[in-house]
């Protein structure tokens, strides 16, 4: 019960400021403005991120009257680092390397101060317990990188928000199971909050406002958090798990597509000579743009791969895969939604092949911004 109250008092007092984030950043111009890369053609508000935030602060701090939350309050500072950071990216224009340094400082933070690494292989390759000397660098590596591929999913409407929505809740399931509460607290309250967040940034027009980096890099480091949690030495997921239960496979599988994307975006860019971090369109989701379809259609689309990638590992921890196997089967299947589907549609497009005609005639069908149905979520979102 108490679960569900830390979730519906973020996602009231979401709803409760988000119209006035949305008036203090038209007001301020704290808006993304158009360009050549983005998809929007008119300026919107980049405050989400403080919503979300607001709304999993309030959420949290309503549960501690009742439970004792007090470990989590390192975590309540590395998101507010990185929702600084994030910010002011959003209205200063940060340069990578800043929010890098700033990124590794605060996993080290979490690191030291909070105990958190990936420092257990829990039986894959028949590995259980690694040396500090590695398991440090390893969660750095993996940490930054979570964040990094969560902010930069953030391409169309709706896709980080109803992302970090699925993720929070498998999560929050897994440690629920697990029964490490406080874990169970923090996934409520950030998928309480960011649930009215998604129906502002997808339905709203007047209403809408972007998550911006200030939430991407935030939910970035709570994803992290997760998988640092999960893979810990001595936390009540070993415990929980049995023999055969991949918790490397399952996190990766949870974080498939924005893990494999980026790394397919980031290489193709060293291997072009340019920077990782040089802004293009060349994302997964840019893809389904090419092919005519919605924002709303492209987020449910990679959702839908992300879970056909948990299906997989499912399917192959129910069928007695050992760890090892889960772990193959959840990297191909990734690589196979990621890289195997965009380099496999590139080509098509690249020649306007007969597939990708009748693709982008499903993709315009599915634009439903005019229909009854939409107009009506519109104009609710706009009113709350």
């Amino acid at each position: 019960m108490l679960y569900l109250a830390s979730f519906f008092v973020s996602m009231l007092c979401v709803c409760w400021i988000h119209p006035r984030l949305v008036t203090i950043a038209l007001t301020k111009n704290i808006v993304d403005n158009p360009d050549v890369r983005k998809l929007q053609r008119k300026p919107i508000p980049v405050l989400g991120g403080i919503a979300v935030f607001f709304g999993s602060i309030a959420g949290l701090g309503c549960v501690s009257l009742f439970y004792d939350c007090t470990e989590l309050f390192i975590v309540v500072i590395a998101m507010t680092v990185m929702l600084y950071t994030g910010t002011l990216d959003d209205i200063l224009n940060l340069t990578p390397a800043s929010r890098l340094l700033i990124e590794i400082g605060t996993v080290s933070f979490l690191i030291c101060a909070g105990g958190y690494s990936l420092n257990d292989f829990h039986g894959l390759w028949g590995i259980q317990e690694i040396p500090r000397t590695i398991a440090i660098p390893l969660t750095l590596i993996a940490a930054v990188g979570i964040i990094n591929a969560i902010n930069l999913i953030d391409g169309v409407n709706g896709l980080s928000s109803g992302y970090c929505v699925m993720s929070t809740l498998l999560f929050g399931a897994m440690f629920r199971s697990a029964g490490d509460h406080a874990m169970v607290f923090l996934a409520a309250v950030c998928a309480g909050a960011l649930i009215p967040f998604f129906f502002h940034n997808v339905f709203g027009k007047t209403s809408k406002m972007f998550i911006g980096d200030g939430g991407t890099l935030m939910m970035g480091a709570v994803m992290s958090l997760f998988v640092m949690r999960a893979l810990r030495h001595g936390t009540s997921c070993e415990t929980y798990a049995d023999e055969n239960l991949g918790l490397i496979p399952f996190t990766l599988a949870v974080l498939s597509v924005p893990v494999f994307d980026t790394l397919r975006v980031m290489t193709a860019r060293i291997l072009k000579r340019k920077s990782p971090f040089h802004s293009d369109k060349t994302h997964l989701h840019h893809m389904f743009i090419l092919l005519g379809c919605s924002h709303v259609t492209t987020t449910l689309a990679i959702l839908t791969l992300n879970l056909s990638v948990i299906l997989c590992w499912w399917l192959a921890y129910i069928a007695g895969c050992p760890v090892d196997g889960q772990l193959y089967v959840v990297t191909g299947a990734g690589l196979l939604v990621t890289s195997g589907l965009y380099y496999f549609m590139d080509w098509h497009i690249r020649r306007t092949t007969r597939l990708v005609r009748c693709l982008r005639r499903i993709g315009y069908s599915t634009h439903l911004s005019r229909t009854k149905i939409f107009l009506r979520l519109q104009k609710m979102m706009d009113k709350i």
